[in-house]
């Protein structure tokens, strides 16, 4: 992600817990699995999929990386474009 300016040396995964409590306009989830067992939200936000292959999985290394990280800032500037547009998103 250094490629694209996200320094993500500190990130670390939260467990969904830690957000209790609080209120999301949208939930985005990646993995196909999570969009079978996907928990309720309050407010109920607008739930968004999509299907990103895991790349630690993937053998081909690092590449996979890369091509997630491309596919996540091409997703990602859609999102901010549709946001900021107030276009409604898809719900895929």
């Amino acid at each position: 992600m250094a490629e694209y300016g996200i320094d993500l040396t500190r990130a670390r995964s939260k467990h969904l817990d830690r957000f209790t409590g609080d209120a999301f306009d949208y939930v985005i989830s990646l993995c196909d699995r999570l969009r079978e067992v996907c928990p309720e939200f309050p407010a109920r936000p607008r739930m968004v999929h999509w299907s990103i292959p895991d790349p630690a999985s993937d053998p081909d290394g690092y590449p996979a990386f890369q091509r997630v990280a491309a596919e996540l800032a091409e997703r990602i500037g859609f999102l901010q474009h549709a946001l900021a547009s107030d276009h409604p998103m898809e719900v895929s």
